[in-house]
């Protein structure tokens, strides 16, 4: 993994937040409890858990203000203000769609940006964490570090180390203790204990729009596995799921399976299999001139969101748009099926008086590839077979069938076709997604 390069944004209110970024591909913002946020050493904390996502994805951390790189002297860790230093990182890096991973303290912090950004967060995992305070007070690690409070500073972060993650051997203590010393003062740690107090998200769970996997560790000591299930009970259709790995080295396979992605460098090969999908908008011209410019964009923008979630769910590379249309590229055949069944079940449903009727044409092979962009025989064949579509349809190269035999997808024979600038015929097949 790359050394992250540190920067710096200045919030509204004035205050400097250091923020880095790895990897490349659909990005994931990473919020970390204040006592182990430092966005220069905290890749080295857990690299099992951020090496294989930076392979498939661009990771963006930061540290809230108070923590880490950012500024040690502003000291306020109200949920608003958390909340405003999220905004801000966001608002530089810019991303359009994202996915948010957060840990133990931070949860709350991201279920309340979740329900109130519910356009950009389109998939959440969240790790140990609890809906309010009052959810994990009781346990007895969280009783230690409260009585220990206006302690030695030393002694608190070695008896965390020691209590909340499970060590035992007294140098990895020792190396634990550093490292929460490193991200946070005496004073400022004192100070996001007794506001973290008043983090209560339970009104907000149902707002949450974003596809959710709840992981807990049923060995975790400051937050029961009980807090993690009232958690994922409360967000529509959650996914939860129990874990032994409090130093979360296992983790990263299931963030990757959930949001359907394989590592980079199992696709970097620009000779290995690619599957293409071609999309276009069926009477997109007719569209524009009935609409007129401005409302027709309108539509057109919502066709594009529709179109990059569901790519993002899939594991799809968006190489391209067309105005009225998408390439994209998947590793996996079987998600770009998948894909475009979302897709057919999407335009349909969505809430406007402006039918979208969209075809879709896939084909397998091993194009070329140069400059981000793709080309050659298996490119130019997907999109003859998009156009060969009518409005609702997917059609499937004879290849593409193939390779999902056995994956639960219903096909229709449409028989042969030659496509323009072709010799061979090639045997067309319709999903048939309704029946799915």
């Amino acid at each position: 993994m790359a050394e992250p390069q540190v920067q710096y944004l200045t919030t509204n209110d004035g205050v400097n937040i250091a923020y880095a970024s790895v990897g490349e591909g659909p990005p994931i913002l990473s919020i970390s409890t204040p006592q182990a946020s430092h966005v220069q050493r905290s890749w080295a904390l857990i690299p099992n858990f951020y090496e294989p996502l930076a392979e498939a994805f661009r990771i963006i951390k930061f540290d809230p203000r108070g923590t880490g790189l950012s500024d040690r002297e502003s000291i306020d860790f109200s949920m608003d203000t958390m909340i405003r230093d999220v905004e801000s990182v966001v608002e530089r890096t810019n991303p359009e769609k994202f996915s948010v991973v957060a840990f133990l303290d931070a949860v709350p912090v991201a279920v309340t940006y979740a329900a109130a950004h519910a356009d950009q967060v389109t998939h959440l995992v969240l790790i140990d964490g609890f809906i309010r305070f009052d959810d994990a007070a009781n346990m007895p690690a969280r009783k230690a570090i409260e009585a220990l409070i206006d302690q030695d500073f030393t002694l608190i972060t070695e008896t965390m180390t020691k209590v909340v993650w499970g060590l035992d051997d007294a140098r990895l203590i020792e190396i634990g203790g550093e490292f929460i010393r490193s991200c946070i003062e005496p004073e400022a740690f004192r100070a996001y204990f007794a506001a973290s107090r008043s983090y209560d998200v339970s009104s907000l769970l149902a707002k949450v729009r974003a596809k959710t996997l709840v992981l807990h560790n049923e060995k975790n000591a400051i937050s029961p596995v009980r807090a993690g299930q009232k958690l994922a009970a409360g967000i529509p259709e959650a996914r939860f799921q129990t874990i032994d790995d409090m130093s979360y080295q296992k983790v990263a396979r299931l963030v990757l399976d959930f949001l359907g992605a394989s590592p980079r460098s199992e696709a970097a090969d620009p000779s290995s299999l690619h599957t293409i999908l071609f999309t276009d908008i069926v009477g997109h011209t007719e569209m524009m001139s009935r609409l007129g410019d401005e409302r027709g964009r309108d539509v057109l923008r919502e066709h594009e969101r529709i179109t990059r979630e569901a790519l993002t769910e899939h594991g799809g590379d968006e190489v391209k748009t067309m105005g009225d249309g998408f390439m994209a590229s998947f590793a996996s055949v079987t998600k770009a099926v998948e894909c475009a069944i979302a897709l057919q079940w999407a335009f349909p449903g969505r809430e406007s008086d402006e039918p979208l009727s969209v075809r879709v044409g896939i084909n397998a092979g091993e194009p070329i590839e140069e400059d981000g962009d793709l080309f050659g025989a298996t490119v130019i064949l997907a999109s003859r077979i998009a156009a060969k579509a009518d409005g609702g349809e997917i059609l499937v190269a004879d290849t593409v069938r193939g390779l999902c035999s056995g994956k639960g997808f219903l096909f229709s024979d449409r028989g042969e076709f030659v496509a323009k600038g072709f010799e061979d015929a090639v045997r067309l097949f319709e999903v048939s997604w309704r029946d799915a």
